[in-house]
């Protein structure tokens, strides 16, 4: 048995382009732009989607936008999302990149949020 939540939305943006779409979508969604720290391939934007974590993600790729889904066993996740379809693309880090059937990307990474969120919002899977 594990569990696992949605936990952010990535806006993946053309490096060229980053920072113009951190500062469009900050003034869209009534957000504040903030560099990761550590991270710089990302500027979160700070109380865009209430529940989410939400962010530019600089990307040497097309423009598109993809879902992480955060996890207390990726290699459960993975496996349950394959069986619903998905496809592996990818390893970074501890990370798995799938594809969903239509194509559109996700990533399932280990628990990044508070462990009492986790516990309150995930979904518990056998």
């Amino acid at each position: 048995m594990h569990r696992s939540r949605v936990y952010a939305l990535l806006i993946d943006t053309p490096e060229a382009e980053a920072d113009q779409a951190a500062a469009f979508w900050a003034a869209a969604l009534g957000a504040t732009a903030r560099p990761v720290p550590g991270e710089e391939q990302f500027t979160s934007l700070h109380n865009a989607l209430p529940g989410l974590v939400t962010s530019v993600q600089s990307v040497a790729d097309a423009p598109r936008y993809h879902l992480d889904i955060e996890t207390d066993d990726v290699d459960a996740e993975t496996a349950r999302l394959l069986a619903l379809g998905a496809t592996e693309v990818s390893r970074w880090l501890e990370c798995r990149v799938l594809r969903a059937p239509g194509g559109h990307l996700l990533c399932v990474l280990p628990v990044h949020s508070p462990a009492d969120l986790f516990a309150a919002e995930a979904n518990t899977w056998p």
